[in-house]
C-alpha cells in the first residue's frame, strides 16, 4: 500500500511569504522563513557558548533543530504582532489556544510514523526550559539586530523596539547572551568592506 502522499513541507516552504513586523513600516523586508533560519543560527551558538564558555549540557543541534521550527505554526495563524499578542492576558491565552491548534494540524499533515519525531520540534509547550530560554533569547536577538538594520537604513519607526529590546537583553539572565552580545553582535552594523578587513 503507497503511503499517502503530505503536504507538511509544502506548508513549512510557505513560511517565505509571511511577512513579519506588519504594523511596522518597513525598509527591509523580513518574512518568517528568514527569520526562523537567523533565530536557528543563533539559538544553536548560544547553546555552544553555554557549553564551552559557561560548563553547559544542552543539546546544541537540538535546539537548532527546534528553533527552525520555532515559527512555524504561523503558516496557518500568520504572524500576529507582538503588542496585538501581548494586549491582554486574554488575548495572550486565546493566541496560545490557536498555537496549540495549529500545532496539531501540522502535525496532522505528516505521515502518523513521523509525527512523534517532529512533535518535540513543533510543540513549544512541550520544549525542556533551557531549550524555550534558549531560542527566547535568540528571537529576541534576531528581533534587534532586525531593529538596528531598519535604524541604520534610515527608519526611525524601529528605535522603541529596539530600546525595549535591548532592555529585555540586557536583562535576560542567560550568560550565553551577554557573551553573544559582546563577541558577535558589534559586527552586524559594520559594512562588508570593514567585515572583509578593508
Amino acid at each position: 500500500m503507497a503511503t499517502p502522499v503530505s503536504h507538511f513541507f509544502a506548508y513549512i516552504s510557505r513560511l517565505r511569504w509571511i511577512r513579519r513586523w506588519g504594523l511596522m513600516r518597513n525598509a527591509i523586508e523580513e518574512n518568517v522563513a528568514t527569520h526562523s533560519w537567523e533565530v536557528a543560527t543563533i539559538a544553536h551558538a548560544l547553546a555552544l557558548i553555554r557549553n564551552r564558555e559557561f560548563n553547559g549540557q544542552v543539546n546544541a543541534d537540538r535546539i537548532a533543530t527546534a528553533a527552525l521550527y520555532h515559527d512555524a505554526t504561523e503558516v496557518i495563524t500568520g504572524d500576529l504582532p507582538t503588542p496585538v499578542k501581548y494586549h491582554s492576558s486574554s488575548m495572550r491565552a486565546a493566541f496560545s489556544t490557536v498555537e496549540h491548534k495549529a500545532e496539531d494540524e501540522l502535525l496532522d499533515l505528516l505521515p502518523s510514523g513521523l509525527r512523534g519525531d517532529f512533535a518535540e520540534y513543533i510543540k513549544e509547550s512541550e520544549w525542556p526550559d533551557d531549550t524555550k530560554a534558549i531560542i527566547k533569547a535568540a528571537d529576541r536577538l534576531s528581533a534587534w539586530f532586525k531593529c538596528q538594520a531598519e535604524i541604520n537604513a534610515g527608519n526611525t519607526e524601529f528605535e522603541p523596539a529596539a530600546i525595549k529590546i535591548m532592555e529585555r537583553l540586557q536583562a535576560d539572565p542567560l550568560p550565553e547572551v551577554h557573551y553573544f552580545l559582546e563577541v558577535f553582535a558589534p559586527s552586524y552594523s559594520q559594512p562588508l568592506d570593514h567585515l572583509l578587513g578593508d
